[in-house]
Formats: structure tokens, sequence, C-alpha cells
């Protein structure tokens, strides 16, 4: 199967600023997910969809060509991913090019491996719409995950109430962010998260680790450095 790698890099990200390039640990942080892309396609077939001349610098120096620049209405604050695979799609559709897979990797997850990719790329076919990279979900909404009922009180958000031990709740899964394997032609129209065919790829908290706030980078500079 044909797969197209995309990874997004926006060039206004506020929670970390400049994140795509930051150095983590020394390494600017897109160069991650770059290696893990390098060792699943050849270079053709990746995508770093980014607006910043900066990040387009740091993607070439390190040898990787950026096919396009992203256009304004989709580097937005509030330009969803969805639209931004659409449109790498398109842009290698018009030239010929069609993939079976589009396969999305997010910069913020520093601690994921090719080897994962790979084991959830296993997991993938035809018959199925997405394979989701997911963890355990601590706050389990059998057992300690509550909603305001019309009266003003709690009661479990799901089930009867007569689970008291979490052991003893269903296992319940959160997206991690890290690897979504979908079908290039469901993703052409379905939005990735109305998809109903998915399949969960489980990765350890450690691995799952997301950057989303200087807090955030700073654990995980620790962590780089414990596991060099």
């Amino acid at each position: 199967m044909k797969i197209l790698v995309i990874i997004p890099a926006r060039g206004g990200s506020k929670g970390i600023p400049h994140k795509n390039i930051k150095p983590l640990n020394g390494k600017p942080l897109i160069h991650y997910t770059i290696d893990e892309a390098r060792e699943i396609v050849g270079d053709e077939d990746i995508c770093v969809s980014t607006d910043d001349p900066e990040i387009i610098k740091c993607v070439e120096n390190y040898g990787l060509k950026v096919p396009f620049v992203r256009p304004e209405e989709l580097a937005t604050d509030t330009a969803g991913t969805y639209e931004v695979l659409l449109h790498a799609l398109n842009f290698y559709e018009k030239q010929g090019r069609h993939y079976d897979i589009v396969l999305l990797l997010q910069n913020t997850s520093p601690f994921r491996k090719a080897e994962h990719i790979k084991e959830a790329l296993k997991l993938y076919n035809d018959d199925v719409d997405m394979v989701v990279s997911v963890k355990e979900c601590p706050a389990n909404p059998y057992y300690c995950v509550f909603e305001e009922n019309e009266e003003g009180f709690l009661h479990v958000c799901k089930g009867d109430g007569n689970i008291f031990r979490r052991q003893d709740a269903p296992k319940v899964y959160e997206f991690n962010g890290a690897i979504y394997i979908m079908n290039a032609e469901k993703l052409k129209t379905t939005h990735m998260h109305k998809m109903k065919k998915r399949v969960k790829y489980v990765m350890d908290e450690k691995s799952s680790f997301d950057l989303d706030t200087m807090t955030d980078w700073m654990i995980a500079e620790i962590l780089k450095k414990e596991i060099r």
C-alpha cells in the first residue's frame, strides 16, 4: 500500500513558541518526527505542511524538501487538521500521485518511535477507516468521572454506579495524538473524527507523552536526558 506521511507544522504555536523547531535535548523537535517518517517511507512520500519560512529552512537543511507553502487560511488559530490533510492529499493527486493511506504524525509526540508506527501499520487493512494510537485513560467514566444532573447532583457518567473499584471498571482509552493511520479514500469524504471503523493501537504512558505547555517541555527535556 502506498503511504503518504503528513507532518503538520504551523508557525504560530502559542503554548510553546516556535515549538516545531525548538531544540529538544539539542535537536529541533520536528527532526524527531522526520527521522521516524524516514524509517517508514522515502523522502518523496513525506509532506511537511507549513506556512513558516523558518520551519521550511529547518526542514530543508535536514535534507527534506518542503513541497509547498501552506495557504494562509489553513494556518490560522482556528484552522483544523482535517482541512490541512485534505489540502496536502489534493496537492499530490493533482500531480497524479495517489495514496492508499494517510499517516498523520504530529510533532508533539517526541517519545513516539518508528517501531510504534510499524506496529500500528500492521493493524491496518482495507476494512478499517483508521488505526489510531491511544493510551489507557486514568479517569474512568464508569468509576470516577461524574456529570451534574438537572437538580445539581453528581452522577457517574456511564453505567449504573455499581462499580466501586477501578480494576472492576471496563478499560477506556483516550487518543494520545501520536499516530493516525487513515484510509485515504475515506478521508476525502469523512472527517477524521467521524470515522466509525477505528482500531486502537495502545501505547504506554511515557511513549504517549504530549507537548502542550512549557511545563511539558521541561519534563520532556528531563526524560530525554534519562533515556539518552
